[in-house]
């Protein structure tokens, strides 16, 4: 693809403008690790809520959605938007809880929940699991498709590429800590929006897909595998039952409670609950984690799917890809490629956008990636266990040397990966099961450390067992193994809850005191802590769980209506896409007066 002087200047002054503001903060995230993992707890809703936006918008997402709507229609895209049910249930159930926790990690929740050596046991080895192993997993499957991508735009070799992106990233995570991490990522939103907007402007503008009644009338009558139909947004449910069960049915009824997914964890983890817990206070810990939702479900994925429908009649056939880029190695063909190999139909200088716009998409997920990595392994890892008591500048500067150490390892995994879905699939098996405890955890006395230990390492077996098979020759049936590992873990975990060491009681107590989850699961503690059951109603009636409930379900309702109105805007469909805003209009209404009385 050739690249003019304009695309290069614009290129150029998009990463500027993204990188150079956050210089400015190596010093004062270098006063303390509270300063560079948690921005000193000062963070407003809005910058918090845009950084979680743009870290869950890398650059392998267009790609797994292009992918996604090549083989299994945009209906396909339920695998994701079924993650609404958690992340609002975090909005409304978990972001107070979380802030109030006044923990600087998720991981040291262990040790303010659970007790004993196996708290320590559980928060040692999340923080080498998670902040290592299955980060260096997921920053690669971000680096893989800015792999496929630079082989599309510049016939670049993986290494090249991890070069070039990864020394930028390396670079500015060890130097400007969360408060760089969340500026870049405020601004690296609106350049990676406008890219991407662009991207599918000029795709249906290409003579061969006719404008968007063209892309449409086109698509209307090409059926995919199975009989399926490119444009529906619901999966039909006579023609492919098997499909409708994968894409939705699962996703809508167990997938979202039962599996840890990264960016959209039971309860809220990960980077998530690090923006929580770097907000200023409860209301903006809230307001972010709604925000987030709200921009990350309904402003994003258009441009995405319309890029990944165009791209089926360009390029029918991933022959089609292989021919038009003969240079490309083969090892890298795939569905998710379809998204870079359409860039090469936008005109100068916005080519230069795009360009600027996808190391914006890379850099923002990968900064915090090993940003949180790294708070992990030093703060919950080396400073608990190898080398307590050193001055805070002394973890600064571990901190420095493990992102570091991320970027190499993330960078060697990249080469064991192939396709996005593959890699969204993966991450599925190995956190089958675990979400129902995560939801539990804060409103349940009995849940022990042991019984994440046990939910942990059943659901990586389990993983494993059905990855061996697969390259062993078994056909793969993801839906069915969810299941499969969403029974078995769970089995595990609440057999272990009943038959396993209890929490100490003096723990237990200690946590109420200081969270005060709501509801019965906490009534025997509530009772050893001599609080009466007309205080308890007070907290209950702060909590207000009948109006968080109906705030969950007015959420989820605003969040796909918005969605599926301008899905049947852009298609010509004006009939449903008035019908579906009037509901977005009764839902956001709801919605607006029932956070405003939670805020108060």
């Amino acid at each position: 693809m050739q690249l003019h002087t304009i695309d290069w200047f614009i290129a150029l002054f998009s990463v500027a403008i993204c990188f150079i503001p956050a210089l400015f903060f190596g010093k004062r995230s270098g006063k303390s690790t509270a300063e560079f993992f948690a921005s000193g707890r000062s963070v407003p809703w809005w910058l918090a809520g845009l950084s979680m936006v743009a870290t869950t918008f890398s650059s392998d997402t267009p790609n797994l959605v292009a992918n996604f709507v090549r083989t299994q229609g945009v209906a396909g895209n339920w695998q994701w938007w079924a993650f609404t049910l958690t992340g609002v249930a975090t909005v409304f159930f978990y972001a107070r809880l979380w802030r109030r926790s006044g923990v600087l990690t998720d991981l040291e929740f262990y040790e303010l929940r659970y007790s004993g050596s196996a708290a320590k046991a559980v928060r040692g080895f999340r923080a080498v699991y998670l902040g290592f192993f299955f980060n260096c997993f997921i920053m690669a499957s971000v680096n893989l498709a800015a792999c496929k991508i630079a082989a599309i735009l510049f016939g670049f070799e993986r290494w090249q590429t991890l070069l070039a992106v990864g020394l930028l990233n390396v670079i500015f995570a060890a130097h400007s800590g969360l408060w760089g991490v969340l500026v870049i990522d405020m601004i690296q939103f609106f350049i990676k929006m406008a890219a991407v907007i662009a991207a599918a402007y000029f795709a249906v503008k290409l003579p061969q897909v006719g404008g968007m009644s063209g892309l449409v009338a086109k698509l209307s009558h090409v059926s995919g595998p199975g009989g399926i139909n490119y444009l529906n947004m619901l999966p039909d449910f006579t023609k492919n039952w098997d499909l409708a069960v994968a894409v939705f049915i699962m996703p809508i009824a167990v997938q979202w409670w039962a599996v840890w997914y990264p960016g959209a964890e039971p309860g809220g983890g990960s980077y998530i609950a690090q923006r929580m817990l770097a907000s200023k206070s409860e209301k903006d810990a809230l307001g972010a984690t709604l925000f987030f939702n709200v921009a990350h479900y309904v402003l994003r994925p258009w441009p995405w799917i319309i890029t990944g429908l165009a791209s089926l009649i360009i390029y029918p056939q991933l022959a089609d890809i292989q021919k038009a880029f003969p240079h490309l190695d083969p090892q890298l063909l795939g569905n998710d490629i379809a998204f870079p190999a359409m860039l090469r139909f936008m005109p100068a200088g916005w080519i230069g956008l795009m360009l600027g716009g996808l190391i914006a998409a890379n850099s923002s997920t990968i900064l915090t990636h090993l940003n949180w990595g790294a708070s992990y392994l030093v703060h919950d890892f080396y400073r608990r266990f190898l080398n307590p008591g050193q001055p805070d500048h002394h973890y600064v500067t571990a901190g420095r040397w493990c992102t570091v150490l991320l970027f190499f390892a993330s960078s060697g995994t990249v080469f064991l990966l192939v396709t996005a879905q593959d890699n969204f699939n993966i991450l599925l098996l190995l956190g089958a099961g675990t979400g129902l405890l995560y939801l539990l955890r804060w409103f349940w006395w009995r849940i022990t450390a042991w019984c994440e230990i046990v939910a942990m390492v059943v659901s990586f077996a389990v993983g494993i067992t059905f990855l061996i098979l697969h390259k062993n020759g078994m056909e793969v049936h993801t839906a069915r193994e969810l299941i499969v590992g969403i029974v078995i873990t769970t089995f595990c975990w609440v057999l272990t809850a009943y038959i396993g060491p209890p929490n100490d009681e003096k723990v237990l107590i200690s946590f109420y005191q200081k969270v005060r989850p709501f509801g019965p699961g906490w009534e025997r503690i509530r009772l050893k802590c001599g609080i009466s059951a007309a205080e308890a109603a007070m907290d209950s009636e702060a909590s207000n769980f009948p109006r968080a409930l109906l705030g969950w379900f007015s959420g989820c309702i605003m969040i796909w209506s918005a969605l599926f109105t301008v899905g049947n805007f852009l298609y010509g469909r004006m009939g449903y896409a008035f019908g579906l805003l009037a509901v977005f209009a009764v839902s956001f209404t709801v919605l607006l007066q029932i956070v405003r009385r939670l805020w108060r």
